[in-house]
Order: C-alpha cells, then sequence, then structure tokens
C-alpha cells in the first residue's frame, strides 16, 4: 500500500511496510520517490450554464467560476496541473441518478430550457455544462486512483449535492459528488469512499443517493435550519446503510473552532474505523461569513485548517483526496476559500485562522 507525504505543491509517494489492501491498491504503485502533481480540472462549458437567463439575479452565476480562475491564475495555478473536464457519460449519470431523470433534465435543456423550481433553471447550455461537471468529478476520481495524482479539485458548474437519484433542485441537476463515489466503487476497485460535505447547506441529494449503502460514509457539516431542511443529527441513514451517515448541524453564527472540533472529534474518528480508500470533498464554500446565503462565520483559512485535517488523516489511511465545487456565493470569498483549500491540499501548512477564537 502507498502512504502519501506533502511537500510544498506536490506529493511524494512511498510504500508503506504494512500490505493493506495491497490487491485493491496496486493501481497506485510506481516508482518510490516520484512526485505527483496536484491536478485541476474543469471545463468551458462550465461557464455557459446561466441560470440568471430565467431567474434574473440569481446568485449561482458564470462569475463564480471566473472568480477562482482569475484567482488561481493569478498565483500560477498554485503549481498545479490544469485538465480538461471530459462529459461524464449517460451510464456514470446512472450510477446513481434514474434513466428517466437523466433524460427529463436533456428533454429540458433540448427544448430550450426553464425553470425547474422556483431556484432551479436549466438552459440550453446547461446539459452539456452538467456533463461536463459531473465528468469533472469523474476524471479527477479515475485520476487518483490511477496513481495519477494524490489530490485534485473538480471545479464544474453547476453544483451537485443537492441532486437526488429523481429530483434536481437547490441549484444541481446532477450529483457530481455521488457519481464519482459510485463509480469509484462500480468500475475502479474501490470498496470504501468517504463524502465529506462541508457546505453550509445539508447536501440531501448525497445523503439519500447513500441512505441504504455501507460502502460509502457520508458527513455532513451545515448550518441547521435552512434549506434544505433535511439533515437531523438523529438521521443516520437506512437498512444497510444505519450508521453510515453522519449529520453535524452547527447554529448561525457557528465559526471555525466549532466547526473544527467536529470534524476532529466525530467525523475523522469515524472515517478512521471505516478505512476509506478514497476521500471526496464536497466543497462548498457558503459558510464563510462574507457569503450572502447563510449566517456562519469561516473565512478563507478555516477551509484550509479543515483541508489540512482531511489530508493528513487520508494521508495515514493511504487514500487520495478530491474535492469536488459546491456553493459559494460571494465571489472574493469564494476564490480566496478555493486557493486556500488547493494550497492545504497540495501540502502547504496551515495554522490556525486569526478569526477562529471568535467562532
Amino acid at each position: 500500500m502507498l502512504k502519501f507525504q506533502f511537500r510544498g505543491s506536490l506529493i511524494l509517494y512511498v510504500r508503506s511496510k504494512e500490505p493493506r489492501n495491497r490487491e485493491r491498491r496496486s493501481e497506485l504503485d510506481g516508482v518510490p520517490g516520484t512526485f505527483l502533481p496536484m491536478l485541476f480540472f474543469s471545463h468551458p462549458a462550465c461557464l455557459e450554464h446561466d441560470p440568471g437567463e430565467g431567474l434574473p439575479g440569481h446568485p449561482e452565476r458564470p462569475e463564480r467560476l471566473r472568480a477562482i480562475e482569475a484567482a488561481l491564475d493569478a498565483r500560477d495555478w498554485l503549481g498545479w496541473e490544469r485538465r480538461e473536464a471530459p462529459a461524464a457519460s449517460e451510464e456514470e449519470l446512472r450510477l446513481v441518478h434514474s434513466a428517466a431523470h437523466v433524460e427529463r433534465i436533456r428533454e429540458l435543456c433540448r427544448s430550450g430550457g426553464g425553470s425547474i423550481d422556483i431556484d432551479t433553471f436549466a438552459g440550453a447550455a446547461s446539459w452539456e455544462a452538467a456533463l461536463r461537471s459531473a465528468g469533472a468529478a469523474c476524471a479527477m476520481t479515475r485520476a487518483l486512483l490511477a496513481g495519477e495524482a494524490a489530490a485534485g479539485f473538480a471545479a464544474g458548474r453547476p453544483p451537485g449535492h443537492h441532486a437526488e437519484p429523481e429530483r434536481a433542485m437547490g441549484f444541481c441537476l446532477f450529483g457530481n459528488v455521488a457519481v464519482a463515489a459510485a463509480l469509484a466503487i462500480a468500475e475502479l476497485g474501490v470498496e470504501r469512499v468517504f463524502v465529506l460535505d462541508w457546505d453550509v447547506h445539508h447536501g440531501n441529494g448525497t445523503a439519500e443517493i447513500f441512505r441504504h449503502r455501507d460502502d460509502v460514509l457520508f458527513a455532513s457539516i451545515h448550518q441547521g435550519g435552512i434549506f434544505p431542511g433535511s439533515g437531523a443529527r438523529e438521521d443516520t441513514g437506512s437498512g444497510a446503510g444505519a450508521g453510515f451517515t453522519i449529520n453535524l448541524p452547527v447554529p448561525a453564527g457557528s465559526g471555525e473552532d466549532l466547526w473544527v472540533s467536529l470534524l476532529e472529534q466525530q467525523v475523522l474518528p469515524a472515517a478512521s474505523r471505516f478505512q476509506p480508500q478514497l476521500v471526496l470533498i464536497s466543497a462548498g464554500f457558503d459558510a464563510h461569513r462574507e457569503d450572502p446565503l447563510a449566517e456562519c462565520n469561516l473565512v478563507a483559512a478555516s477551509f484550509a485548517r479543515m483541508a489540512a485535517l482531511v489530508r493528513d488523516a487520508a494521508g495515514v489511511w493511504g487514500a487520495p483526496v478530491g474535492a469536488v465545487l459546491e456553493g459559494g456565493y460571494a465571489l472574493e470569498a469564494l476564490a480566496e476559500s478555493v486557493v486556500a483549500t488547493m494550497s492545504a491540499l497540495g501540502g502547504e501548512a496551515v495554522s490556525r485562522s486569526a478569526s477562529s477564537a471568535a467562532g
């Protein structure tokens, strides 16, 4: 099995003395001491999806991705390698969505688009954007499990964690991170995937998709009492999946110390017992104190701190880490938070933020 050591913006992987899951991890084997680049996946089509066409003033707008790309470009992309996201296949989408749902979205876009609900819109360009957004998560996952990188970031839009098996909602058409997790298990030889959702809104779609499964551990830290209204602490999954969902709602005004303590004291210990072979982060940045859609009190450094904790834990587990963009609607805060998260995933040292004492 491989363990990962983090140095700057590259990851050095070395062979562990323990052969745990060697037969399932052999695809990561390579020349000891080889440096692996960090990988960033996106596609220009993701800029063409514009809910503002039908819902003027919509916060999930193309400028979100432009702001992220501008911030990264100003920093020479942090040394990360950029890759164009392929389109997800319909077979991949159907790993977590019904064929009827996929066809409804396709036909809506083909007919010129329209509103799905009061928050969610798909236009003529949204089909291609949604395929590329899910495809970014899938391509990142394939690359991680092929040993091409130990960390990645999939920056697609529309986001995905609210999309349920039969329903688009909450700005989301397809469950990008769920498709990637299901792909890893169905086709890429992985038996256990840990999905951490730190978007301020509960990832109801991901939770429902994996509700009855014990091969995906889903953990969500989110503000309670806001959209979508799910994510109660008492909801821990159902049937075979009972105990494999961790919901940790926090009150309005919650800051870094609470979020980090939940991650350190509850989420990561549970994940360690689960021993995942892949870690995916539903990386929403709307818990930032400047975000207009919620009332939490994180800053960019807070996301970096959480990313570093996940990075270090995943290194112990021998699991690669990939982040998938979800929410975040204050443009400067979003861009700064993505940069901070990517820097941390790439191995940059992270300290407690100056604002955390207020949380």
